[in-house]
């Protein structure tokens, strides 16, 4: 048994031993059925590697090729010792010597030159707990552009039938890069652009087609019909992934080290409710067949237009070209974030409720996209002479200002541009204060895209005095005073979801310091942290800044 292996056992064994009894009956049976028929299992791992002329091939520490065991059966889930489907040793045998003056293999294992052997003992349901190691590939001193050669990978171990994986390695083969885009001067929400899409072939041999994909989030959309291009649009779900994707395919070649353009402009259209939407393109080489297979996936639809097509370009700068070219656009829509209080009257050991109301009048949506649907927040203070009983699942205690106990509450993103949420709180009348006055409000931070903050604060009243509905509890900035403000309250309507479903991807509330808050971080443009405000880049610095991360790590990026 390797070290590799002995280190798995032991860490699964840690697990407790609550799983002790089923993993020897999983042993039992696993021997059962070794010894009525071969257990099959596949050697996964990627199945094709291109080397490229132009750059590093990804981080030089990280393997391309991932090498992992598939045996059959339903991948364990719960506490405890992961049961095995099958105890015995076995043997895995990488042969490399195929790329022998074509490229650099460091393989796992015990390696003898270009031959690694790899052995273990137990085998898991599924891949995750079957790694075998990874292969890093790099060029060599001789690799010339059309190289290619083979690992094949293979294995074998009593009651045990492999079926070997073969990793088909070139060199040089055609490169696509995408022309780099420029965010579009005054696009407001609503108006449509036209990218100045481009393609260059930085391989060493031809691309014998290509395929552009076109990706807007959901605050995009491409008006045009092309007969070679298909689309598809996602918009149920969670937020974050409501998209549209277009696929076009061009059966021409792309000859190496040419640059081409559309022949034809294709439109961006932003919805009124855009902001910071994601808009990104990519060319890659087209497959064998590919061109008519690709628009007849589920839920596809064929465009009916004449034939998007490419031209050859003139003299183009590499240095122009990326593996990957997106934008966060629009950047000059705004919305308008509210707040509304609650009043309630009652005696001394009453118990009332205070229904916070949270809205988004936008006309804009909050994406957070590029955040991940991180969520923000706002405090709450309750009123003199009264104690919270009961608050809502997405709020917790803290101490505001400084030393007065109040709450937090999350708001999950993205938010609709009509979001309506309610924040209800049960408050015990511990004593009655005529008029008493506990504060909700959004951090006092800096946010450009927020039209009226002048809404970020409203009260919860009890007991006011006066006529029914004199009760200041609508937004306001500042606070309590003899003329109180218009009443108001959340409608609650749902129309953007409730606390724990306003459309976004990431459930739950953080932890919280006592006086800690978090506010629109990521895309937004404006982080809070620790109470203090910091207003971060504008977008079109959030974009320069962000790109150049990726340009650190070779260009890549994914959306």
């Amino acid at each position: 048994m390797t070290q590799q292996a002995r280190r798995l056992r032991a860490r699964l064994a840690a697990l407790g031993a609550v799983g002790a009894t089923a993993l020897a009956a999983a042993g039992v049976q696993g021997a059962a059925y070794a010894a009525e028929a071969p257990l099959p299992v596949v050697i996964t791992g990627e199945d094709r590697v291109d080397l490229s002329l132009h750059s590093d091939n990804g981080d030089p520490t990280e393997p391309q090729v991932d090498l992992r065991i598939d045996a059959p059966g339903e991948e364990f889930e719960g506490d405890g010792e992961v049961p095995a489907v099958h105890r015995g040793e076995y043997t895995i045998r990488i042969d490399a010597r195929g790329l022998k003056g074509v490229a650099r293999a460091d393989l796992p294992c015990d390696a003898d030159g270009l031959v690694a052997v790899c052995t273990g003992y137990d085998l898991y349901a599924g891949t995750t707990y079957n790694r075998i190691g990874g292969i890093r590939l790099d060029l060599a001193d001789d690799s010339e552009a059309g190289d290619t050669g083979k690992i094949v990978v293979t294995g074998e171990g009593e009651g045990l039938d492999f079926t070997p994986l073969t990793v088909d390695v070139r060199v040089g083969g055609p490169e696509l890069l995408n022309r780099e885009l420029s965010l579009p001067e005054d696009l407001k929400a609503g108006e449509t652009f036209e990218p100045p899409l481009g393609v260059m072939n930085v391989g060493g041999l031809p691309s014998e087609g290509a395929v552009l994909r076109l990706y807007g989030s959901r605050g995009l959309s491409f008006p045009d019909d092309f007969g070679n291009c298909s689309s598809t649009v996602v918009d149920t779900g969670p937020l974050l992934r409501q998209h549209t994707e277009v696929l076009c395919t061009f059966p021409d070649a792309l000859e190496a080290g040419a640059a081409y353009s559309l022949a034809a402009p294709v439109r961006v259209r932003t919805a009124d409710f855009a902001l910071h939407d994601i808009f990104s393109y990519s060319f890659r080489p087209l497959e064998p067949g590919e061109a008519t297979t690709l628009h007849r996936g589920e839920g596809r639809r064929q465009g009916s237009g004449p034939d998007l097509t490419l031209q050859r370009a003139g003299d183009a700068d590499p240095a122009r070209y990326s593996k990957y070219a997106e934008l966060d656009l629009p950047t000059t829509n705004t919305y308008d974030l509210e707040l509304t209080g609650a009043a309630a009257s009652g005696e001394a050991g009453d118990t009332v409720t205070a229904e916070i109301g949270f809205a988004n009048n936008g006309p804009a949506w909050i994406s957070a996209l590029r955040s991940g649907g991180e969520p923000f927040s706002f405090t709450v203070v309750p009123p003199e002479g009264s104690t919270v009983t009961t608050a809502p699942e997405k709020c917790r205690t803290i101490t505001v200002d400084g030393g007065v106990p109040g709450y937090r509450c999350w708001v999950a993103t993205p938010l609709l541009e009509d979001a309506r949420l309610t924040f209800p709180f049960e408050l015990r009348i511990d004593e009655v204060v005529e008029g008493a006055r506990g504060r909700v409000a959004m951090p006092e931070w800096d946010n450009p895209f927020d039209s009226d903050p002048s809404n970020d604060v409203a009260w919860i009243v009890l007991n006011a005095p006066g006529e029914p509905g004199d009760d200041g509890t609508g937004g306001s900035d500042g606070g309590p005073s003899d003329e109180p403000s218009a009443p108001g309250s959340g409608d609650g309507d749902g129309s953007g979801g409730d606390a724990d479903d306003a459309g976004s991807a990431s459930g739950g509330v953080p932890d919280d310091d006592a006086d800690g808050g978090l506010a629109l971080t990521g895309a937004q443009g404006v982080g809070l942290l620790g109470g203090a405000a910091v207003l971060a880049l504008g977008l079109g610095g959030a974009v320069v800044a962000y790109q150049r991360r990726r340009a650190g790590r070779d260009g890549e990026a994914a959306v």
